[in-house]
């Protein structure tokens, strides 16, 4: 019975992100996380001459900033009630995934090229801009559409399938860490979301932060190493179930899936070209320079703007894939 009552907090958490996503005005956990994130640079970059050891003492202070308030806010909930405990909980289990509002952004880049001529270019420029890290000033109708699928895809990674493998991973070990499975799952979810925030604010490979970044990029990676590939094998069989190409989709997978510069980005990218029968990746521009990467997939057609909304059906077919096979598997285990 226990193992149903998870089950259900878990998709009231699902389905709050659904109906709700990520409203601006909230002071969102992850933007707080950000916030931390700023000023335990600014500290550490002022006391450590070392920029390594200044972003692994970056990183040990945000999990450990973060892991404490998760614990400060579930036990003042306790002193109150063990609902309470479990509402919040499950609030944080709802901040920790981004499926609502990957979609909306991806459907606003899509409804922006729908306008005529130019006046459909530069809106799809400036919806896209606000999802990428490229420079979108000079891409083609191509190449938004481009950017934007291989956004969807590469963030159903970190904004879904990431946050509740950990949460369920969370609930597994609850147990053995004598916690209520939820809890559990929540530390664990934050804990996700806390190193994915550090690698979007430190991961690059510039000057600034190609030593100071190290860390948190690589912690980064191990943590997606799972979710990334576990992504890429259920986006194949979300193409078979939506009529897609699959077959295609699993020869993409599994000849371009490193066909990039992070070792967990191309596995669902690489799923989704399949599908598509597109071609994805290749050299863009990043703060006015100009970066060659290899492509994705072949390119049996042009990009269509409806690519983005096959994108999303993609996406949310492989996360519902995944929430039944890691659900399954803590049954299996408990």
């Amino acid at each position: 019975m226990l193992l149903y009552v998870f089950e259900l907090q878990l998709l009231c958490a699902i389905t709050l992100d659904l109906i709700i996503g990520d409203p601006r005005w909230f002071p969102h956990p992850v933007r707080i996380i950000g916030w931390f994130c700023g000023r335990f640079e600014t500290l550490s970059r002022r006391v450590f001459a070392n920029k390594q050891l200044a972003g692994v003492v970056t990183v040990a202070s945000v999990l450990a900033v973060v892991f404490a308030l998760v614990a400060i806010l579930l036990q003042a909930g306790a002193l109150i009630s063990p609902l309470l405990v479990d509402g919040l909980a499950i609030f944080l289990l709802y901040t920790s995934i981004a499926a609502r509002d990957l979609i909306r952004h991806s459907r606003e880049v899509f409804t922006g090229l729908q306008e005529e001529g130019e006046a459909g270019l530069r809106s799809g420029r400036q919806a896209v801009a606000m999802i990428v890290g490229r420079d979108t000033a000079t891409l083609n109708r191509a190449g938004v559409i481009r950017a934007c699928v291989e956004t969807v895809a590469e963030n159903m990674v970190d904004g879904v399938v990431a946050p509740l493998f950990y949460a369920v991973l969370g609930a597994i070990v609850a147990p053995f860490l004598s916690l209520n499975p939820l809890v559990s799952a929540a530390f664990f979810a934050l804990g996700y979301k806390a190193v994915n925030t550090m690698d979007s604010m430190f991961g690059y490979k510039n000057e600034k932060y190609l030593d100071f970044g190290w860390a948190a990029a690589k912690i980064d990676d191990v943590a997606n190493f799972i979710p990334a590939r576990l992504s890429g094998l259920l986006l194949i069989l979300a193409a078979f179930l939506l009529g897609l190409d699959g077959p295609r989709a699993g020869r993409i997978f599994f000849r371009d899936r490193l066909c990039h510069a992070s070792p967990n980005s191309g596995h669902s990218e690489a799923a989704v070209a399949g599908a598509l029968g597109v071609q994805l990746g290749g050299g863009a521009s990043y703060f006015g320079q100009f970066v060659a990467k290899p492509t994705i997939g072949d390119a049996r057609r042009e990009l269509r703007g409806n690519d983005i909304l096959l994108t999303n059906r993609l996406m949310l077919a492989g996360s519902v894939l995944a929430l039944f096979i890691l659900l399954l598997v803590r049954r299996i285990v408990l």
